[in-house]
């Protein structure tokens, strides 16, 4: 009988593997979207400042500097707190809702099913920190906290250098 239990035993950790294996599979490609799409340019504080260097517990947090411009003030958005309240259905529907400006919404949208399960798997593999990042506001509203302006500039003139002398 002792036999038997640890084969039954082996058996049903065995076929777990492959379940286990692709988890963390969906993690790893999460970690690699993530990477080369720069999420952490906007989502993680201080890391274009350090050139990347912010340690991984601290990425994906969201930011309190806010991106303005003609559709008012958008804030990146706290990812690890997004991910751990809404479910991957959830997670899926608001990926390809769209939003606000500067997030390049449809670069997401393009993404396939399958790696924007990758990413919900590894920021839910993060877990949950930090804070909600502020609240988008409407055009003209006041902006209590620092932000870049997306405003096109007119160009400034250059002399040409066959005009000098």
């Amino acid at each position: 009988m002792k036999r038997f239990t640890q084969a039954i035993l082996t058996a049903a950790l065995c076929s777990s593997l492959p379940a286990l294996a692709d988890a963390t599979d969906a993690v790893a490609r999460g970690r690699y979207l993530v990477e080369v799409a720069d999420c952490n340019g906007c989502h993680t504080a201080g890391f274009a400042e350090s050139g990347g260097a912010v340690p991984e517990a601290d990425r994906l947090t969201g930011m309190n500097v806010g991106f303005s411009g003609p559709w008012g003030v958008s804030y990146p958005a706290n990812l690890r707190l997004s991910a751990a309240g809404m479910s991957e259905r959830d997670w899926l529907a608001r990926a390809r809702a769209g939003g606000l400006p500067p997030m390049p919404w449809p670069a997401l949208k393009a993404m396939s099913d399958t790696d924007l399960r990758a990413i919900y798997a590894y920021l839910r593999a993060l877990g949950p920190a930090g804070v909600a990042a502020p609240g988008a506001l409407p055009p003209g509203a006041p902006i209590p906290t620092a932000h870049f302006v997306f405003v096109p500039q007119p160009p400034t003139r250059v002399a040409s250098a066959a005009g000098k002398h």
